[in-house]
């Protein structure tokens, strides 16, 4: 199907529904106006029917994004430009490949393991906590699974579905499973950290889960899928580089073929998210500004290791000092992606509030900036702050 054919079905379906609802709504103005007999009653019957207006908006909003989701899986559009961004299996990287090898004497192992311990002794604590927290948000996979099979459009009813939607929330899901498993071995392996206090944390994150602004919401949950794995390719390709200026060249390569991952799937849902906007930009552009305005929440938001509550604020300043993602890593990727969806070109097709969510997400990036720079003046006024952190033997690290 053209991008044209699925302008024109999503419209149709807007029209259908809205129409509908606009019918019931003047009809339920009417009659409450025949039995109001006093202002008070009047006023009573404007607030329904603004309400009636409201949820019939809400309604055809959301009947048009399902209706979204649906033809892009119908018409082989998911299937041309999005599995084939999957790795074939029999040609995907596994954590075995990257690790010493067992299937080895007992003394090359040895020699193996003393090699890949002796290059993690010069990665710095900082390194180190930035690492672990990025580890334990891969790990955070059943969750993001469960999360993304509740996108309304797109689930897998079955657990094995064939539509593409599902074929592709597999295909990554498979994919990603093995940075968490990755991951984890080299620090088990490295011996720098305390795997107890590790594992603990990632124990705690599946237990509390996440927060997501609006979870079924199939526009939302692309736009969120973009953020996400752009920041993790960003967060994951610069420990890389960090590793290896310290030594680890085993560090680095683990860290570069995760990001490359990463930088794929951004890929995926970059893609999915253009080709939406193509057909519904006034509904994209809202969500965007949505979700823009209540922040991109961490997948690792609700981590802790069972002693301190505000672990994933402490790890994300260590990543910020140490340059691993930065606020300007964020303000970087709301002008990538305003950009990349053509946000500022977008036109008459636009309703009041799509506009006015378009101004808002243009001009988000120079506020972030400008909020970066304010908050990293008022950090250098301040006396150098460190937390001790459970991951790496309760040793303290510098917070700014």
């Amino acid at each position: 199907m053209t991008i044209m054919a699925l302008a024109s079905s999503l419209l149709s379906v807007k029209l259908c529904f809205c129409s509908s609802s606009s019918k019931k709504t003047t009809s339920t103005m009417l009659l409450l106006k025949k039995r109001s007999s006093s202002s008070r009653l009047l006023g009573r019957s404007r607030t329904t029917a603004a309400t009636a207006t409201a949820t019939a908006t809400a309604f055809c909003d959301k009947q048009q994004k399902v209706e979204a989701m649906r033809l892009l899986a119908e018409d082989g559009w998911v299937e041309e430009h999005l599995l084939p961004l999957l790795t074939p299996v029999e040609d995907a990287w596994q954590p075995a490949d990257l690790l010493p090898s067992f299937a080895v004497s007992a003394e090359e192992q040895r020699g193996q393991v003393a090699e890949l311990q002796s290059r993690a002794a010069g990665v710095p604590d900082e390194l180190l906590v930035c690492l672990v927290g990025n580890m334990i948000t891969e790990e955070g996979l059943p969750t993001y699974m469960s999360m993304g099979n509740r996108v309304e459009g797109g689930r897998d009813a079955t657990g094995c579905n064939d539509h593409d939607w599902a074929r592709w929330l597999r295909g990554w899901t498979a994919e990603e499973n093995r940075h968490g498993d990755l991951l984890n071995r080299y620090l088990y392996l490295c011996g720098r950290v305390d795997m107890r206090q590790v594992e603990r944390t990632v124990h705690h994150l599946l237990r509390r889960g996440m927060r997501m602004l609006e979870p079924t919401c199939p526009y939302h949950s692309l736009i969120y899928g973009a953020f996400q794995e752009r920041a993790t390719f960003v967060s994951h390709a610069r420990t890389a580089k960090r590793a290896a200026l310290h030594g680890d060249a085993c560090l680095a390569k683990i860290c570069g073929v995760i990001s490359a991952d990463e930088k794929r799937h951004e890929a995926a849902y970059t893609r999915a998210s253009a080709r939406v906007f193509e057909a519904d930009p006034d509904g994209m552009v809202r969500a965007l500004a949505a979700v823009m305005h209540a922040k991109i929440t961490m997948p690792g938001e609700l981590m802790t290791d069972g002693r301190d509550e505000h672990l994933f604020d402490h790890f994300s300043a260590v990543a910020q000092r140490a340059g691993v993602y930065t606020v300007a890593d964020y303000g970087d990727m709301v002008e990538h992606f305003v950009r990349r969806w053509g946000v500022a070109e977008l036109g008459g097709d636009l309703s009041g509030e799509g506009r006015r969510a378009q101004d808002y997400v243009c001009g988000l990036s120079r506020k972030i900036r400008r909020m970066e720079s304010l908050a990293h003046d008022r950090a250098a006024q301040k006396e150098p702050e460190s937390v001790s952190f459970s991951w790496v033997f309760d040793r303290p690290v510098r917070l700014q």
